[in-house]
């Protein structure tokens, strides 16, 4: 059983928002997001950790997306705002994030991801 639940997701035109929720069945110091497009290398997008809510993004997010800790425990929402086509990508929901000077390099535990669509 996959320890990490993901929702939300779908397909919204540029310059929309959608949100999506990950749930974790277990307890992790930061859970966040990568995403994947065909062709191009997973990529770091948000990271929040629970001892302090200090957060993480990716260069190519920060201001228009925001993660937070969800209203039940071991949850975190990320909210993306005014959407663009390359933010095109399966969002894959993570555990135990690791991050250092705004580099993300990877996590122990992944989701099975959400595809997130935006159209021109």
């Amino acid at each position: 059983q996959n320890p990490l639940t993901e929702s939300g997701g779908g397909t919204v035109q540029a310059g929309g928002s959608l949100r999506l929720t990950c749930a974790a069945s277990g307890n992790y110091h930061c859970m966040g997001y990568f995403r994947q497009a065909p062709g191009k290398r997973r990529e770091g997008v948000a990271s929040f950790c629970f001892d302090g809510g200090v957060t993480y993004y990716g260069h190519s997010v920060k201001g228009r997306f925001t993660i937070s800790q969800g209203n039940a425990k071991n949850t975190v929402v990320l909210q993306m705002n005014n959407l663009k086509p390359e933010d095109t990508a399966m969002y894959i929901c993570a555990g135990n994030v690791r991050v250092m000077d705004d580099t993300f390099y990877g996590a122990d535990d992944w989701g099975q991801g959400t595809q997130v669509t935006v159209s021109s």
